[in-house]
């Protein structure tokens, strides 16, 4: 069971919202549910959570704002972003603020509850590699921190979404292993799904955009054509 998880479901739609609280709490999920975006910002800061599901049309203050100060938090919270837009732009836009996960309206709830317990799943997993292997990965001229989530390029701190650092850190941690984007899917975002692949993708450019020293000709994030992608081994500065 998972009662200790408390969730925070920020949902201006009273239906929408009632069938997501009833679902959710079946699976033993604790649910408090916050219709305004300037009253679930107090219940962020008041407690402590273990994820938030957030929309992002709210009153007042929107969804997208809501994941922004989730990010400047000292503690990392898992973030799911439910939208009526369901255009890859803004996706895209969606990942890019924060958000650990992005599931468009209309969707199925036993899906969104299967992302939730992906979500979980995937976070125990990486603190329970952190706790074993403990201690920096320097490749390539990045010093990457795992129990800091850090990441360091030429002593240069940068700034990564916690999907981005997530991606990177399972790269170093496998270098010259080939990795495919529904692998990556499953290792990363903890579900394998298809027609998701397309942010793998997306990840990655920026990822290479941020670490490398010529984002069309990488040679850190290596491209193995048919097959996926790669972390290239060595340690070079």
């Amino acid at each position: 069971m998972n009662t200790l998880k408390k969730i925070l479901l920020v949902e201006d739609d009273p239906d929408i919202a009632a069938l997501l609280e009833l679902n959710l709490q079946d699976e033993g999920y604790q649910i408090i549910h916050e219709s305004s975006g300037e009253r679930a910002l107090g219940l962020l800061e008041q407690q402590v959570w273990d994820a938030a599901i957030l929309d992002i049309m709210l009153p007042g203050v929107d969804g997208l704002e809501i994941c922004r100060r989730i990010r400047r938090m000292d503690r990392y919270l898992p973030v799911i972003i439910i939208s009526a837009r369901s255009s890859e732009a803004q996706r895209v836009l969606g990942l890019e603020t924060g958000a650990d996960d992005y599931l468009a309206k209309p969707f199925s709830v036993l899906e969104l509850v299967a992302r939730v317990k992906a979500l979980f799943r995937r976070q125990q997993a990486m603190g329970e590699s952190i706790l074993l292997e403990s201690g920096a990965i320097a490749l390539h001229g990045l010093s990457i921190d795992p129990l800091a989530r850090t990441v360091l390029l030429r002593d240069v701190a940068l700034d990564l979404t916690p999907r981005e650092f997530d991606l990177l850190y399972w790269f170093a941690r496998h270098p010259g292993e080939v990795f495919s984007r529904l692998a990556l899917l499953e290792h990363v975002w903890g579900y394998q799904h298809e027609g998701y692949e397309h942010t793998v993708n997306t990840h990655i450019n920026r990822l290479r955009i941020k670490i490398e020293h010529n984002p069309a000709e990488p040679d850190i994030i290596l491209t193995v054509w048919g097959k996926g992608y790669k972390f290239a081994p060595g340690g070079g500065a």
